[in-house]
């Protein structure tokens, strides 16, 4: 039997300072391209993936504005979840190489099913303070949280 303390829920939004520092490599990167002696066509290429690189990281993971986004995590009796527009909760099962630290929750992950080991960043600004505080404690101390879930 569960009690109410056994369930965990929290919500996040897009973070402002996670932006800010991809938009900052991003810049760099590029300025590293046009700086290095390349072929032209090398060049091209890598200014190709900077761009197709954001084109897919920013709205899945840093302004969470495609379906695909995760924005959401709880933790129930059945397990971990996580939530996004496309497909509501889908269960997961964390991996011990989670960090739980006070300026930002790294979230490794897989899918059910799914060979891959995936990553989400959660930092402190994209939820209030005392949540973030919560989710970390419960990511540290949770009895069950490398657990398949059932």
């Amino acid at each position: 039997m569960s009690s109410p303390s056994d369930s965990f829920e929290c919500r996040w939004r897009p973070s402002r300072r996670l932006l800010l520092l991809y938009v900052l490599v991003q810049a760099l990167a590029l300025l590293s391209l046009l700086l290095v002696d390349i072929p032209w066509w090398a060049l091209l290429l890598g200014l190709a993936l900077c761009l197709g690189h954001a084109a897919w990281v920013l709205p899945r993971h840093i302004l969470l504005s495609a379906p695909q986004a995760f924005s959401g995590l709880r933790c129930t009796a059945d397990g971990w979840q996580l939530w996004r527009d496309l497909g509501g909760w889908q269960t997961i099962q964390l991996r011990p190489d989670s960090l739980a630290l006070p300026l930002v929750v790294v979230l490794r992950y897989s899918l059910p099913g799914e060979r891959w080991v995936r990553g989400l960043c959660i930092p402190h600004d994209a939820m209030a303070a005392d949540m973030h505080r919560r989710l970390r404690v419960r990511l540290k101390f949770s009895r069950r949280r490398w657990a398949v879930a059932e």
